[in-house]
């Protein structure tokens, strides 16, 4: 496959849209998200999917998406549905397509078999090779014990994700309740490993990690405190299933104005301080705090997020004087 340079895009709050609905992918694309996946998969019926894959061409060849990442997740590969759902939806608008998001990934495998189908349609119909991406969706109990492996399979491999409902039925979870606490567990965090293991996969590979739905989509505070958890750990977006759930999304996933200030000032420092002009040293004082190298690297992760999400510094470095 042709090596193809992947920069990850802000991916805050990623909407989910059932492909078989024309109202719903239509108002989709007035909505302030950074990503819309369209559904051919849980959202959409059995009888329904033939048909929502061509509305799903459709709405991307003609609809207005504006810098809105567009995703389309197609059914698993333990089904007869994938492939025709990967060939139709990519021969028809291909061109106008990001990614390929593949559900209830278990192993490397399966995200090799999507990148050689994805390799020869592209080929076939002369699309560039390569500039598809995949999202590889973790279901289960073997797709975390595989998760490193899934994440370097292939590089189209954008993002993984956690997907929070299949994963808590696949270990016998007890709750009901997707993303909230199962009863009687009084002690830390059920989801912290899960989360921290998609998350070093991701990071090992250069990739985003996507925290699932919360499905109480009335219940915003409880979004917040459920998003809170994985954009905490370093998570780069959380889906949402109703436009009230956005603004908590992109709020909570991408660094405060004065985190992101601080981080500008920090890198703007540190290249001050390391020059010829500001004596080359190693280490400086911004204000009354000490910066080196390390600051420099976190301050890197914050400064990244807030340009990719669009964020203005309004802080302006002034080297010292004398």
């Amino acid at each position: 496959m042709a090596a193809t340079s992947r920069s990850l895009r802000s991916r805050r709050s990623c909407m989910a849209v059932p492909g078989s609905n024309p109202r719903f992918i239509e108002k989709a694309q007035g909505l302030p998200v950074d990503q819309v996946f369209l559904d051919l998969e849980d959202a959409c019926a059995p009888l329904a999917k033939e048909g929502a894959r061509h509305t799903i061409v459709d709405a991307l060849n003609n609809g207005d998406w504006g810098d809105r990442i567009r995703v389309v997740r197609v059914n698993d590969w333990t089904t007869h549905w994938t492939y025709r759902d990967v060939v139709t939806v990519v021969e028809g608008a291909g061109a106008n397509l990001d990614a390929i998001m593949l559900p209830k990934v278990q192993d490397a495998g399966q995200v090799k078999a999507l990148d050689l189908l994805l390799t020869q349609i592209e080929k076939t119909v002369g699309l560039e090779v390569g500039r598809i991406g995949i999202e590889a969706q973790i279901e289960n109990a073997r797709g975390l014990v595989n998760v490193d492996e899934i994440a370097a399979a292939s590089p189209r491999v954008e993002t993984i994700i956690f997907g929070p409902a299949d994963f808590m039925a696949s270990i016998n979870m007890k709750s009901l309740v997707v993303g909230e606490q199962p009863p009687g567990y009084d002690t830390g965090d059920a989801y912290h490993y899960i989360l921290m293991r998609i998350l070093m996969a991701a990071r090992a590979n250069d990739l985003q990690a996507i925290d699932g739905p919360y499905l109480q989509i009335k219940d915003v505070e409880g979004f917040r405190r459920v998003a809170g958890r994985s954009a905490a750990l370093g998570f780069d977006g959380k889906w949402v299933l109703h436009p009230g759930q956005i603004d908590a999304a992109n709020e909570l996933y991408q660094p405060t104005q004065a985190d992101y200030d601080h981080a500008e000032m920090i890198l703007d420092a540190y290249d001050w301080c390391t020059s010829a002009e500001g004596g080359m040293k190693g280490a400086a004082m911004l204000g009354d705090e000490m910066i080196d190298e390390a600051s420099r690297k976190m301050a890197l992760v914050i400064s990244a997020k807030g340009r990719a999400a669009g964020m203005r510094r309004t802080l302006k470095f002034e080297p010292p004087q004398g």
